[in-house]
This record gives C-alpha cells, structure tokens and sequence, in this order.
C-alpha cells in the first residue's frame, strides 16, 4: 500500500519505520492528522507536548495519542497490547505501527493510543475485508462439503502469511469509520449448523485460535445432523465460536409463497426473523447482531424488518470484499466450495483494492 507523497515522512512500501527519537514522533503525530483518517484533520494542528511518564518503567515520552517506549525483556506484542490498549488482541496495532513482527528488549516502540486509520484508505486504494462463508465439512469432499485436510490446509495459509482472522462483529466499528482493522483482515463464517462444523471444523479453529461465526435455523437445531445445544454452548464458551441466527426454516425470505398474501409474508418474515433472534438469546445468552439471509436472498421488506429488529449485520453470499462504505446489511461473502484447490481459496482473500493513480 502507498500513501500519499506528502504522507511519507519516515514511511518505506506505505509502513512506518521505527522512529528514531520521540522528539520526532512529535512532529509526526502532527503530519499524522492530516493524512491518515477520513474525514482529514488538518496538518497545522499542532500535536500535544510529549512527554515522559517516569512512573512506568521503560515509558520514554507520551501523549495523550502514541507512548514511546524501551522494550524490556519479556515483553512481547501481546503483553504491550494488554498493558497500554487494555487487549492482547490489539497486539496487530503496534505491530503494523512500527513494521515489526516481534520486539526485542531494548528496542524503541512506539503504541498508537488512537485509531490511525480507522477506514483503512491509503493513497493508492482501499482495504477491504472478505468474508469466507462455508457449509458442510466432511471426510468426503463435495460442491458444499469441505475435507477437514483441505479445511486445515486453508487454515494454515492464513496463519503462515500473516491474514489476521478477525470476529465478525469487529466488522462494525470498521464501517462506522471507528475502528481500524488488520491490514490483512479476514472473517471466518459457518452456515446451517451442521454438526460437522464441531465434529471437524471447531478443532482446526481452536488449533489456531481463529474466531469464527456459526449461523443456524432455529427449526433445525438438534436435528440427526444439526448441532445440539450442548455442542454450541460448548463452542461459545470457548470464546472463539458466535452463534448467530440464519432464521427459523431457511426458507428464502425474498420470496412470497405460492398463495401468500402480503399480511402472511409480513407475519413470516416476523417468526423467520425474531424467533431465532430470541431463542439464541435465551438459550446460549449471547449479544444477537448479525443474520445470514438464507441463500443470501433478501429484499427490502427483509430488510427493513431486520433493521428493525437492531441487527447490526446482514450477510448474502454475494461474492467480493467489504470496504468501509460497504451497506451493512448487505455485505459480501465468498463461498468455500469442496472443489477449491489452494490457487482457489487464495483467490478469494482480496483484501485491498486498488485504484489506478492519474
């Protein structure tokens, strides 16, 4: 990614370089302001004073936007990321900050207090995030099946070249134009609920400690070959596995049934909608803000009832990536098909989008 030219103070291939001194970082925080968010503050601003915080131990200067610090020995990404952003997970801020995979003691870091670039615009293009959506997993591979050896294969190639699989839900601040995510962010989604997603899918998901998001149909749950609520209170509890409603009987909700009057299709779409909604509520207590359309198919009326209803999130199986600006309740996902080799799954990790300069 490339910045702009007049953004590249101190800046190699659009990643920034350790800062030699803290006094520098001080004038570039103030550059910072007029080059990183959108909308941009204004370049004049003058950046607040550093200055050292001599109560904390390595702590070289600070304000109330970056700290500048020594690494001490056994500090690691994730322990700086807890100690002064309050969550190990945020450790991917600093290391993008500073262009760094690990920390050394006695090396210069400096912690970015505040969100960068929250909308992930750089001069050149946009990030975007895809999301993966996959069905059924099984020993047997199929148009809707994945191998658990393909599944883990897949999973290892994000791991080895450094794609951060992120929680669906983190999804909402980034298209707030709050929260910056991973440059090489990916979210990991599981329709149906099949129980093969726990007998195959969960163990490789927990291997590599990815978050992933499970969408299952209320009527199905507890079926021969549906997930049962032991298995889901199991996932849950793991932290790393959200169960979100994928309605009540899969039905495609953007189409009227044969003989349906619109009061019984606006009734329908009530039950299809709430009644997942409110079971998944009661029954695993978790926070409900996401809904995968069945065979992605929505409408307006769908639409809007979900709005309605405060899903934050509504998913299609429209494949592309999801920029900032991306309609929530519409975002994008690419299908993981049995079939797809490695060159195939890799196609499907499209995480910036470039615009041609003029």
């Amino acid at each position: 990614m490339t910045w702009p030219s007049h953004c590249r103070i101190g800046m190699s291939t659009g990643t920034l370089k350790k800062p030699s001194s803290y006094l520098w970082l001080a004038l570039f925080a103030a550059i910072l302001q007029g080059c990183a968010a959108i909308p941009q503050r204004s370049v004049t601003s003058p950046a607040p004073a550093m200055r050292a915080d001599r109560t904390v131990e390595g702590v070289v200067a600070q304000n109330d936007r970056f700290i500048v610090l020594i690494a001490r020995r056994g500090d690691s990404l994730r322990s700086l990321a807890q100690r002064y952003l309050g969550d190990a997970d945020k450790d991917w801020m600093i290391a993008e900050f500073n262009d760094i995979t690990r920390t050394t003691p006695g090396q210069e870091l400096v912690i970015p207090l505040i969100a960068v670039n929250p909308v992930g615009v750089y001069g050149n293009g946009y990030q975007t995030v895809p999301i993966l959506c996959y069905h059924r997993f099984g020993p047997k591979p199929g148009r809707m099946v994945v191998t658990p050896e393909a599944f883990a294969e897949q999973l290892a190639y994000l791991a080895r070249n450094d794609y951060r699989v992120i929680r669906l839900a983190d999804l909402i601040g980034f298209l707030e134009g709050k929260n910056p995510l991973p440059q090489r962010a990916v979210v990991i989604t599981i329709d149906d609920g099949y129980t093969s997603s726990y007998q195959y899918a969960y163990p490789l998901l927990k291997k590599y400690r990815f978050p992933a998001t499970t969408f299952v149909y209320s009527d199905f749950i507890g079926a021969s070959d549906a997930l049962n609520w032991d298995q889901m209170q199991e996932m849950v509890a793991s932290g790393l596995i959200n169960i979100q409603p994928h309605s009540k009987t899969h039905a495609n909700l953007a189409i009227r049934l044969a003989g349906e009057s619109e009061g019984k299709y606006v009734e329908r779409l009530e039950s299809e909608i709430l009644t997942p909604l409110s079971i998944l509520r009661q029954r695993l207590q978790v926070p409900i803000s996401s809904f995968a359309y069945p065979y992605g198919d929505t409408n307006e009326r769908v639409l809007e009832r979900l709005n309605q209803a405060r899903y934050r999130l509504g998913l299609t199986v429209n494949p592309g990536g999801n920029p900032f600006f991306a309609y929530p309740l519409m975002l994008h996902r690419n299908m993981i098909f049995g079939e797809d080799d490695l060159d195939a799954f890799k196609s499907k990790l499209h995480v910036y989008t470039v615009i041609p300069l003029r």
